[in-house]
């Protein structure tokens, strides 16, 4: 069966997000001032072929964690999609 999958890897929390802040300073050049925030990310859609959810899970988690995503930096979400 095939899957789809959305993967999100984002900053960790604690540490500066640089493209994230030059954004916020682009929107308030813009004169958008009421942003207070802004956090800049990675969107990854896979399809994978696999036996189950289970399955597919794994061979998410283990690209997420091997490729896709930089642990000391980032942490990362997954979710299923229709």
């Amino acid at each position: 069966m095939t899957y789809n999958v959305q993967i999100k890897v984002m900053p960790l929390k604690d540490l500066l997000d640089p493209q994230g802040k030059a954004v916020l300073g682009g929107l308030k050049n813009l004169g958008i001032t009421s942003v207070e925030d802004v956090r800049v990310g990675k969107h990854i859609t896979l399809q994978i072929e696999a036996a189950s959810e289970a399955a597919a899970r794994s061979v998410a988690e283990e690209a997420s964690k091997k490729l896709l995503s930089n642990p000391v930096m980032e942490f990362f979400e997954i979710e299923f999609v229709n």
